[in-house]
């Protein structure tokens, strides 16, 4: 398998580094990046080939569009002419794939992947959708190529991509800020900074940990930790006083909303 990514971004390099740690041979895979800085750094990170000119996809099997969504259009009408049986995969964020597939001129062997920013230590989880004209060894090629970085779950309708990407795409935001708030709970109760960022991330790491090695669900898990009288139980009193869960749920709506606004104006 040949693949081709256009654009060297943070997703793009997450990705190459996944395969390469999976044994994908570097040789195997072109980046076509018109930044000539990042192509040196592409190269001597990962040993890949590089180029500006889009003709060199043309020995890929799996061509990754993995520039920004604004981008996406123009990089299509470039792509299109250079066609043939190659599968296209886009990790760009609110582009449906059939708007994808009408840039192409009604090419149709297209998958679109939302994946999220723990790829980077290949922690990721992506979330792919395709219709039925995707084959099953092209299911398999995407399948493969997002497990180097993390689970892969696909979806059986693409109006469920904006639900993605308000709990999986966005959630990695909605961690940090949770976590930047113990943080500073941690700093107001005397700590000092150093222990009060440990305690916060080992805090967090150590409990998704148990979350997803356990078979308990999530709401046993709590219980487990919120004893009758405790100071768990006080903590998470004041939680539900402030309504956190119910805006949590708000974010994410807030999130999924702006995601099918977004799909509307990119794909217009």
């Amino acid at each position: 398998m040949n693949i081709s990514f256009i654009g060297g971004g943070n997703m793009a390099k997450a990705i190459i580094g996944g395969l390469k740690n999976n044994g994908f041979n570097p040789s195997a895979i072109k980046v076509i990046e018109l930044d000539a800085e990042k192509c040196i750094q592409l190269s001597a990170d990962f040993n890949v080939q590089t180029s500006a000119d889009y003709s060199a996809v043309s020995d890929a099997n799996v061509i990754i569009l993995a520039v920004k969504p604004q981008q996406l259009r123009e990089v299509c009408k470039q792509l299109q002419p250079l066609l043939n049986t190659q599968l296209v995969i886009s990790i760009a964020a609110g582009i449906r794939s059939a708007d994808i597939s009408r840039w192409l001129d009604g090419y149709k062997s297209v998958v679109r992947v939302m994946p999220n920013t723990p790829a980077q230590i290949q922690a990721g989880v992506s979330a792919l959708y395709a219709d039925a004209n995707i084959s099953e060894v092209q299911r398999d090629q995407a399948t493969t190529i997002m497990a180097a970085v993390g689970k892969t779950l696909w979806l059986d309708d693409e109006t469920k991509m904006d639900a993605v990407t308000a709990i999986s795409g966005s959630g990695p935001a909605y961690v940090f800020y949770l976590i930047e708030a113990l943080q500073e709970a941690a700093l107001s109760l005397g700590l000092k900074a150093e222990d009060a960022r440990m305690l916060a991330l080992q805090t967090f790491a150590g409990a998704s940990l148990l979350a997803v090695q356990s078979e308990e669900d999530i709401q046993t898990l709590r219980a487990q930790v919120t004893s009758k009288g405790g100071t768990t139980e006080q903590g998470i009193l004041a939680l539900e006083a402030a309504n956190v869960k119910c805006a949590m749920m708000n974010a994410a709506k807030a999130a999924a909303e702006k995601s099918a606004m977004l799909g509307d104006q990119l794909g217009a």
